[in-house]
């Protein structure tokens, strides 16, 4: 029928819009329909995703036509309901269905597992295989829904059926099995399964290749890698998994490799080119990751905010905003990841109006209801106002949020913290448990900074014993780091110190930093000596660290040491950098370092400047 062509044309292309319009015209024309239409229109109604009224429309017009009972277009009905997400209308089509064939029963498995209910599909699965034996496909759906709802008990059950089945010969189905084990198994069951496979094609050697980027074997990553070449074909995604593991490393030299390697095998698409962007940009070589951007020919979202992560993971701010500004040179339009990026970048910079500018724009654009893009992005512009000094509009960000996480609920108790208001902290803390959040360690790592910035000693003590007790959090270096930190400001210095000599891990020099804080902010110039010793032994060459001995010893009249660590300084040209600050005006971002004369109008500053040293003077403030 050409009807049904000309739409099913439509829906191949991706003009789903326009194939229902065509759908449209054809019942005004009054066109008679056949078993045909309707699952090309229903194709095109599950391609579009719409809610669930187009395909209840699609569906009542069906069985007024005569269709209701059609096989064909029930299978494709299941199918659109489960997507849509009502499953019970979907299974009560399935119901309705006078014969049943295997693209039935397999449909309404993929639906509940599309529900993430895996024991109503093992339940519909053992009651297919009394009417049918399934097939490779029906199998491999299961194992999906058990990779990702179900257990590795439910896996391995599906793995011996395939077995007396005879389904296991399947290479689609031996690969479904090791991407089980992956997300579930140990490693011993990975290998073993692994080597069980008879021949092992690329997609079996890039599952076992993420299985090892995920748990960040890096070691065992190159062995595989270099099996996989003298093995199989590499493949563009072999490559991206295996750069992507780098930069999650920071692996400069092994990422280069895999480059030259890409290069010579011409095997290098946008996609390897964003990952190797990426890259470099996690191992701090910004340049390359520039050069790579400028060679991509068709960037997508994800290239753009790449460039932009990486601007502001090196510390380029500005470059990351003037990113932004070019990609809206070439009509593009910003996505969340984007707008994360662009959020972040004036987070770091302060520019408080400019972030309330991109607020805007979000809340007009891309804020519509509980999704979980938008609940990150809300998490970003809270973090915003908070970084920028906001803390009552971050309040009125986080009220208005319609589904707070784990993380939204941490953000705003860290929030409280850094503003100093740690009763605040704690009352929604409180609060947060009456609304049934699990608070994870990084919450407990808010809580207890916010505390200790507030002086809440027997609060924070609290917090540090009943996450263990009550929420079976073992509390890690940071936590430790914190309470350091709580003791040493409120001058118990002698229980810091228990607490950092009980630990089961090896101190950090932040932990050690805190201690040397606390010891000269309360005279205790001894034991800030020996702290600022171990922070030496940790971080021989940071130069603020010999600038705080100096001052301690300075304090403690020992010329005599002050001029030797004066003079490991000097051979070792450690010098301290400038610090610098910025701020925002008439919507552009100005930056200065210390006795900086860069700027366009440096005679006008200082003479402020000095016009406002003479006003302080004048008052009695110096």
């Amino acid at each position: 029928m050409l009807w049904n062509l000309i739409i099913k044309t439509h829906v191949e292309f991706g003009l789903f819009n326009e194939a229902l319009l065509l759908y449209k015209k054809m019942r005004q024309l009054g066109v008679l329909h056949d078993r045909f239409t309707f699952p090309t229109v229903n194709r095109a109604v599950l391609l579009l995703k719409t809610d669930v009224v187009s395909g209840e429309l699609i569906h009542c017009v069906a069985v007024k036509f005569g269709f209701g009972l059609d096989l064909y277009f029930g299978n494709t009905m299941i199918e659109v309901y489960s997507k849509s997400g009502f499953v019970e209308y979907a299974y009560k089509v399935f119901g309705e269905m006078l014969n049943r064939d295997l693209v039935s029963w397999t449909s309404m498995v993929s639906g509940y597992v599309y529900e993430g209910s895996i024991c109503s599909a093992f339940a519909l699965f053992n009651k297919m295989r009394l009417e049918l034996k399934p097939n490779s496909v029906s199998v491999v759906v299961l194992l999906n829904g058990c990779s990702n709802y179900g257990s590795v008990l439910q896996g391995r059950l599906i793995h011996c059926y395939t077995i007396r089945s005879g389904l296991f010969i399947d290479f689609f189905v031996q690969n479904s099995i090791l991407r089980m084990y992956t997300k579930m198994g140990s490693v011993e069951e990975v290998e073993d399964f692994f080597n069980e496979i008879y021949k092992r094609d690329v997609v079996s050697w890039n599952t076992l290749i993420s299985f090892y980027s995920i748990r960040g074997d890096i070691a065992e990553l190159v062995d595989r890698f270099n099996e996989t070449q003298g093995e199989v074909v590499l493949s563009i995604e072999t490559l991206t998994l295996v750069i992507s593991a780098f930069a999650k490393s920071g692996n400069l030299f092994l990422g280069e490799k895999a480059h030259c390697f890409a290069i010579k095998s011409g095997q290098c698409d946008d996609i390897l080119q964003t990952s190797l962007l990426d890259f470099y940009a996690k191992c701090g070589v910004l340049g390359r990751s520039v050069r790579l951007f400028g060679e991509i020919s068709h960037r997508s979202s994800i290239t753009w905010s790449a460039m932009m992560s990486g601007f502001i993971l090196n510390g380029c701010f500005n470059e990351a905003i003037g990113l932004f500004h070019e990609m809206q040179d070439a009509g593009l339009k910003p996505g969340p990841e984007i707008l994360r990026s662009l959020i972040d970048a004036y987070t770091h910079l302060g520019a408080l109006q400019l972030g309330k500018v991109i607020h805007g724009y979000v809340l007009r654009n891309l804020l519509h209801g509980p999704e979980e893009g938008d609940s990150l992005l809300e998490t970003s512009v809270l973090n915003m106002y908070i970084r920028c000094g906001s803390i009552s509009t971050a309040r009125v960000c986080f009220d208005r949020m319609p589904v707070k996480d784990v993380v939204a609920w941490t953000s705003m108790i860290e929030g409280y913290g850094i503003h100093g208001l740690g009763i605040e902290a704690v009352k929604l803390f409180n609060h947060m448990q009456e609304n049934g959040i699990t608070p994870n360690s990084v919450t407990f790592l808010s809580l207890l900074s916010a505390c200790s910035h507030s002086g809440l000693v027997t609060e924070g003590c609290e917090v540090f014993n009943f996450m263990k007790w009550r929420f079976g959090i073992e509390p890690d270096l940071d936590h430790h780091t914190c309470m350091v930190d709580l003791l040493g400001r409120s001058g118990n210095l002698k229980e810091a110190l228990k607490i950092l000599v009980k630990m089961m891990t090896s101190p950090d020099s932040r932990i050690w930093g805190a201690l040397l804080s606390a010891s000269r902010v309360h005279g205790d110039k001894k034991l800030g000596e020996f702290a600022a010793k171990r922070l030496l032994e940790l971080e021989p060459d940071s130069v603020g660290y010999y600038t705080l001995l100096c001052n301690i010893q300075a304090s403690r009249g020992q010329w005599a040491e002050v001029e030797e660590v004066r003079r490991i300084m000097n051979e070792n040209e450690l010098k301290k950098k400038p610090g610098w600050s910025c701020i925002e005006m008439k919507g552009g971002i100005h930056g200065f370092v210390s006795a900086d004369r860069s700027h366009n109008q440096v005679d006008k500053i200082y003479d402020l400047l000095g016009h406002l040293s003479r006003k302080i003077q004048i008052f009695g403030y110096v």
